[in-house]
């Protein structure tokens, strides 16, 4: 079985990493990319869109029907944001585009990049967490085939990658060293995208994937 696939935050590093997975692993066979501003790729397999308002698919309309998975990688840091900034750009941003998605075709299997530490209870005292956690959970209640939320923490680029995070640029010096003595940290993105296709076809016993999950899912 081949899947055609979205991914949306192809411009940022993880939705990059995921897209150069896909592009090499045999069992992706289309890729539509969902951006508000171009990646730039010119490769048969490869469409784009430039969606300036993620609230809103009227625009795309049909053509969202015949893809089998979503990767949405698209995403912002809690950094110098309000919670209540960071809740619109993370938990609504996100919910609008999967409902009106879900509502689309329901029968797609949806991947949501979340983090380590995610908080599950929307109870904790870290707000990023919190809003990430209540993400989580509404995600998990809309009518898609299945819903993944991966919870990631240190991520090693992918050779020839444009989009890398300055402290990931070190990160990657030091995985080889640190990799083998900390497993629950350390991931590729090459891993977090072979899970997220492996998951696509073959499904999973949970719906929250942590580093280990995750680094089990890349193997299969």
């Amino acid at each position: 079985m081949r899947i055609k696939v979205i991914i949306t935050g192809s411009t940022g590093m993880v939705g990059e990493g995921v897209l150069q997975e896909c592009m090499e692993n045999p069992s992706v066979e289309e890729i539509l990319l969902i951006n508000r501003k171009p990646y730039g790729i010119q490769d048969p397999m490869v469409k784009e869109v430039i969606l300036a308002d993620f609230n809103d698919l009227s625009s795309l309309g049909d053509s969202l029907k015949d893809y089998d998975a979503c990767y949405f990688c698209a995403g912002v840091s809690s950094i110098g944001l309000s919670e209540d900034e960071y809740y619109k750009l993370t938990y609504s941003l996100t919910l609008n585009f999967a409902k009106s998605l879900a509502a689309i075709n329901p029968n797609m299997v949806f991947c949501y990049v979340s983090g380590r530490g995610t908080d599950s209870s929307e109870e904790g005292r870290v707000s990023w967490a919190r809003v990430k956690g209540k993400t989580e959970n509404d995600l998990m209640k809309l009518p898609f085939k299945a819903v993944y939320n991966f919870r990631p923490a240190f991520m090693k680029p992918t050779e020839g990658a444009k989009n890398i995070k300055p402290l990931f640029k070190v990160i990657s010096f030091l995985y080889p060293i640190m990799r083998p003595f900390n497993k629950a940290y350390f991931l590729t993105l090459s891993e977090v995208g072979k899970a997220m296709i492996n998951v696509s076809l073959d499904g999973y016993n949970k719906n929250i994937l942590e580093i280990q999950d995750i680094s089990f899912l890349a193997k299969e």
